[in-house]
């Protein structure tokens, strides 16, 4: 298909796989083949509306995590439990937590991290390069503002499918 990798940061036995940006269906079809063809097995979280019927069992089946976005759960707290107790853990969020446009990034993946005590991989990809890229991992410090626009930073030149509807918001 013409796509090019870079990843430079070693994958340790547990992570948050951060993946941005996310304009597309075409994101999770380009995940998955690149994630295969690496031989990695990664959950990911979607939103429970995708996981009836058929298709339902074919996204558990294949790490699918699903999300009830209108309410508040204990979802972090759970998953990072999970990680903490889990010889391995490896989970792939998209901090929009949309595909359309959102200036206000979702933390849930920072504060599963933060709590398991584990790296978050920055994964970027790009549909104007037709580029996938992991060149920097980080340790939530605890100091979300800051933590956070480093991340945003790093994805400031990625260009989605959409590019429209990606944004890394305001920088304080």
């Amino acid at each position: 298909m013409g796509w090019t990798t870079e990843v430079t940061v070693q994958h340790p036995d547990k992570f948050i796989l951060c993946l941005a940006p996310h304009t597309s269906n075409w994101d999770f079809f380009i995940g998955q083949l690149y994630m295969r063809s690496e031989g990695m097995r990664i959950n990911f979280m979607m939103k429970k509306e995708w996981f009836k019927g058929p298709l339902g069992k074919l996204f558990r089946r294949m790490g699918g995590i699903p999300v009830w976005r209108s309410r508040h759960t204990c979802m972090t707290d759970n998953l990072a439990a999970v990680a903490e107790n889990e010889k391995t853990f490896r989970l792939c969020i998209t901090p929009e937590g949309t595909r359309s446009l959102n200036p206000e990034w979702k933390k849930g993946f920072y504060y599963i991290a933060l709590k398991a005590k584990i790296p978050i991989l920055l994964y970027g990809v790009d549909y104007r390069k037709k580029h996938i890229q992991c060149t920097r991992m980080l340790t939530p410090t605890g100091d979300i503002k800051k933590d956070m626009k480093e991340i945003k930073l790093y994805y400031k030149d990625f260009v989605g499918k959409h590019p429209e509807l990606f944004t890394i918001g305001e920088m304080d």
